[in-house]
């Protein structure tokens, strides 16, 4: 069933029911949300591959942690979209750390003159960078840090972010500035 269906879809006894072990209930949930999960998804990481991979990955653990869903702490969709979420902004950062080189690049640079020695150390400036901004933004408060991730990951707006976080706009103002500032001084 697509997720624009009208008829009412209870998320919860779904997850209520994977915890019991149903398949047929996760698969139920899937065939319902797969499609906006992968759009949350690929909105934050921005390559369909890693979106199907996060997908995959955040249905497994729906399906190993739905003992874990509290009706009583929200919706079973915002739990659902909560592990998208987490995941593909999991991913994001895995990326940042991650340095791929392409088999032919890598021959190319091996086989190369020694001037292409600076654009070598370049990279690994600019991957020295990456890891210092993942370490100072672990440094953020979380309000601090939702908030710049919201922002400059998400592309959500002041407004979104305040929608999003159930807090006053000038509060998220105050911490996207804040944290912008926090985030340059530490990499200063």
């Amino acid at each position: 069933m697509p997720t624009n269906d009208p008829t009412p879809f209870d998320h919860n006894a779904a997850l209520a029911a994977c915890a019991r072990g149903d398949q047929s209930a996760l698969r139920r949930l899937y065939e319902r949300e797969n499609r906006f999960l992968m759009g949350v998804a690929l909105r934050i990481v921005r390559d369909r591959a890693a979106a199907e991979d996060v997908l995959h990955d955040a249905f497994m653990a729906i399906w190993n942690r739905a003992s874990t869903f509290d009706p009583q702490r929200g919706e079973g969709r915002g739990w659902m979209c909560t592990i998208v979420r987490n995941g593909a902004l999991s991913a994001v950062r895995a990326s940042a750390r991650t340095v791929s080189v392409d088999e032919e690049l890598l021959d190319d640079l091996q086989d190369a003159e020694p001037q292409a020695a600076p654009d070598m150390l370049d990279a690994f400036s600019m991957r020295s960078t990456l890891g210092q901004l993942d370490h100072c933004l672990e440094r953020l408060d979380v309000a601090k840090r939702n908030c710049v991730l919201l922002a400059y990951l998400d592309g959500c707006t002041h407004a979104e972010i305040a929608e999003r976080l159930s807090a006053p706009l000038g509060s998220v103002k105050a911490w996207i500035r804040r944290g912008m500032a926090s985030l340059k001084e530490c990499l200063a």
